[in-house]
């Protein structure tokens, strides 16, 4: 089984680059004109699609990694730099105003039949950011037990999305924009050291090799 700090720090990092709280005004954009209980329909439709969409990258990412010929190490410092630049984009708002463009395109464009699978479960859950955290910590989480521990953080992380669907409203009154800003660059900062810590392992990996 691993550690107590392995499962801690994975479900932070997946926790962060999810972003539940930034994704409550998107989930209330793409869903305008919807009441409640259609809300509640997307709202599981979106979440157990995302969960699929990443638990799948935590079981298979190793193996897709070693068809296309891609070490563990030279994933993690190029998944390190991506995550790092996911939470230069949080820090500096960049990211919010790429996702509300998605969602908009989703809505404006009517581009989809179901919003819950796109653009809420792809890419705004189970976007670049999440599955590419998901495959580095597959690594870490080596045998049947602690591969079991990383779907759980999975299916945790998106329970706590799909509360968050659920709460939307409420949460983005309560927050207000001031707050939102606030989180989101808490939540960066945090992802951006996560992502240096990445990038460092995989960097000792391959010069060890």
């Amino acid at each position: 089984m691993p550690s107590y700090d392995s499962v801690f720090n994975a479900f932070v990092t997946l926790l962060v680059t999810i972003d539940p709280p930034g994704l409550a005004p998107l989930f209330l954009a793409v869903t305008r004109g919807m009441n409640r209980d259609e809300r509640r329909q997307v709202s599981i439709r979106a979440s157990i699609i995302g969960f699929s969409v990443i638990a799948l990258f935590a079981l298979a990412g190793a193996l897709i990694l070693s068809v296309l010929g891609i070490t563990l190490p030279a994933f993690r410092v190029a998944g390190g730099l991506l995550l790092f630049f996911i939470a230069f984009e949080m820090v500096f708002e960049k990211r919010q105003d790429r996702k509300e463009k998605i969602s908009d395109m989703a809505v404006t464009k009517d581009m989809i039949h179901d919003i819950a699978a796109f653009p809420l479960a792809i890419p705004l859950i189970a976007g670049p950011g999440a599955i590419s955290a998901t495959v580095l910590l597959s690594g870490s989480f080596q045998g049947f037990a602690a591969q079991a521990a990383l779907v759980g953080i999975i299916a945790v992380c998106l329970l706590l999305t799909y509360l968050v669907f659920i709460l939307a409203e409420r949460i983005d009154r309560l927050l207000g924009q001031i707050g939102r800003s606030i989180l989101t660059r808490l939540l960066g900062v945090i992802l951006a050291a996560l992502a240096v810590q990445f990038v460092a392992d995989g960097i000792r990996e391959l010069m060890a090799v």
